[in-house]
């Protein structure tokens, strides 16, 4: 496949999940519901997890912002269900180190996430691609409100 058919792809994956995200609400009785946002661009989420034993039963999300921050929520949300959470953390260090442009790996069980793979080239993006999953990483430490800016300080 050319780079520019894989291109396409990638955009229609992004731009499906925009459109169509999965796991969009709140789940009323969840264990953890983290709220972050991203006050370079505006985009906001907030993160509710139903975590048992460990293991993250349910994530859903809500929120405003652009196709790659939302897509990338819509994806994180399908690809840490039904992992623990170390294994969840695990994947989101992958996708941190995919968005730096670093060595990273992303397994069949991760979904469409590697349909973002090209924001990399946009270092203004990364920010909206990873916030999702610094909520995720938030959540897993505290459930306090924070910004982008606070938990990402390393991608500057």
């Amino acid at each position: 496949m050319s780079f520019n058919n894989l291109d396409q792809l990638y955009r229609s994956v992004i731009m499906d999940h925009y459109k169509n995200p999965r796991n969009k609400g709140v789940i009323e009785d969840g264990s953890m519901t983290i709220d972050m946002n991203n006050p370079t661009c505006g985009d906001r989420i907030r993160l509710t997890l139903d975590i048992v034993d460990d293991v993250v039963k349910n994530a859903k999300f809500e929120g405003e912002g652009c196709s790659i921050s939302m897509s990338s929520a819509s994806m994180m949300t399908e690809a840490i269900k039904g992992h623990t959470i170390e294994e969840a953390l695990k994947m989101s260090d992958e996708f941190t180190k995919m968005m730096l442009g670093e060595d990273y790996e992303i397994t069949e069980d991760m979904g469409d996430i590697e349909a973002l793979s090209g924001v990399a080239k946009f270092p203004a993006r990364i920010k909206c691609a990873t916030l999702a999953w610094k909520a995720f990483e938030r959540g897993t430490k505290s459930s306090d409100e924070t910004t982008i800016e606070e938990v990402i300080t390393d991608n500057e």
